[in-house]
């Protein structure tokens, strides 16, 4: 997690998701990790671990590593393998490239949300090649600091740049009619919202509450001409 996510209940709750792992060695008095009753975790078992924790075992290296005999170095070795988990799998991805509005993000990930925040934490832990492919798919979200800050990155897909404008749109419209308005809005308008990610939602409440305020300022100075 950045320095910047540390309060951020949203990377708190992105770095708890879970990612199947395949782990390349055993690992001694470990097995409660599984939940079960072993006491080790064998070479090939599989696991559905925190993403926080996945990473560490992902990254440390193996004690006791074989020597390279051409480079009397140690061969560095990591503890487990992980799958990309399913919504960034090509069903998703394909998914969106059809209509990135259809997309119900929030049901992708679990309790939270966080399809954006995930994915961030994800594409960090990929190889170059794998990371490209992933960020066709999503934008990478930089921080998350009382109010929103994104970064859109270079060739991003057309996932969040084309719901943001949905969203928008919906936030302002709603703003416009008021307490209690929207109740005739089309059943798909209202699978959107109800289908927005965490980020959405706050960039959602945001745009709403801009369009509010920009509205009474009109109100206030045209009072006041008259």
């Amino acid at each position: 997690m950045d320095i910047a996510d540390y309060f951020s209940v949203e990377a708190i709750l992105a770095d708890n998701q879970k990612v199947q792992c395949t782990f390349k060695h055993e690992i001694k008095n470990m097995g409660h990790l599984g939940g079960g009753s072993e006491r080790d975790i064998p070479v090939l078992s599989k696991m559905q671990l925190p993403i926080w924790l996945a990473y560490i075992l992902i990254y440390s290296l193996v004690p006791s590593m074989p020597v390279s005999a051409t480079t009397n170095k140690p061969i560095k070795r990591d503890w487990a393998d992980f799958n990309i988990p399913a919504p960034y799998t090509t069903r998703v991805r394909n998914a969106l490239k059809a209509e990135a509005c259809s997309v119900r993000l929030s049901s992708l990930v679990g309790a939270g949300g966080s399809w954006y925040g995930f994915g961030k934490i994800i594409l960090d832990m990929l190889s170059d090649e794998q990371a490209n492919e992933m960020s066709e798919m999503l934008t990478k979200v930089t921080h998350f600091v009382s109010t929103l800050q994104v970064a859109l990155t270079g060739n991003t897909p057309q996932t969040f740049k084309a719901r943001l404008v949905e969203a928008i749109d919906q936030a302002q419209h709603f703003a416009a009619l008021g307490q209690g308005g929207g109740a005739g809005s089309g059943d798909a308008a209202q699978s959107f919202r109800e289908g927005l990610d965490t980020t959405e939602r706050e960039l959602f409440a945001l745009a709403q509450e801009s369009a509010k305020r920009t509205k009474r300022w009109y109100d206030d100075s045209d009072k006041a001409r008259r």
